[in-house]
């Protein structure tokens, strides 16, 4: 069994309705117990992100980075990063903003910047870029071309129903590659000790 946790904060419900979808292509590798733990919640639920195989960090991104609410999480990391609690383990990130660029790089390289210091491991997205030719559309698997992290788009005066079901499919495979690495991740310590 291996554990995957999917840290986040949501400010107006999107980036919640992407975790979850994260949240559901993990849960797709059978043999992966997955938590979701809003960064409100992570103090208290610390062993349960200090036992994760991977953490799957989430935040909007506003005015290029992460969220201020993800920022104090970041923060209250260092505790983690005192003991090297997260030391080895499977790190990836997801955002979105209204804008189709928004800066949204800057957020996934932030969660990149965290991870390399807690000395995780980082996973990209794994996917070629979808909407990028004459025969694409927006509803492309990856439609936002991204690499390093799963990226999503909002209209600004739009809830949840304003983000793309491809958007959604692509969080769901970034939570489904996160899963089967864990897993992978977890063995091969056991497969080296036998």
């Amino acid at each position: 069994m291996s554990k995957v946790a999917i840290v986040y904060h949501s400010g107006y419900g999107h980036t919640k309705a992407l975790a979850e979808a994260v949240a559901a292509g993990a849960a797709e590798a059978a043999g992966t117990e997955v938590s979701l733990v809003p960064v409100i919640e992570a103090e208290a639920r610390a062993a349960e992100l200090d036992a994760a195989d991977a953490i799957i960090f989430g935040s909007p991104t506003y005015m290029g980075g992460v969220s201020a609410e993800f920022a104090k999480f970041k923060d209250w990391t260092s505790k983690r990063w005192a003991s090297r609690a997260w030391q080895d383990k499977l790190a990836a990130g997801f955002t979105g903003s209204a804008a189709w660029n928004g800066d949204k790089h800057n957020t996934l390289y932030q969660f990149i910047t965290l991870a390399a210091q807690h000395g995780m491991v980082w996973v990209g997205l794994g996917l070629p870029p979808g909407n990028n030719h004459s025969k694409g559309s927006g509803e492309d698997l990856n439609r936002t071309g991204a690499s390093v992290g799963a990226m999503a788009q909002a209209n600004a005066d739009q809830g949840v129903e304003g983000i793309g079901a491809s958007d959604f499919r692509t969080m769901s495979a970034l939570g489904r590659r996160v899963a089967q690495a864990a897993q992978r991740w977890h063995a091969a310590p056991l497969a080296h000790a036998a």
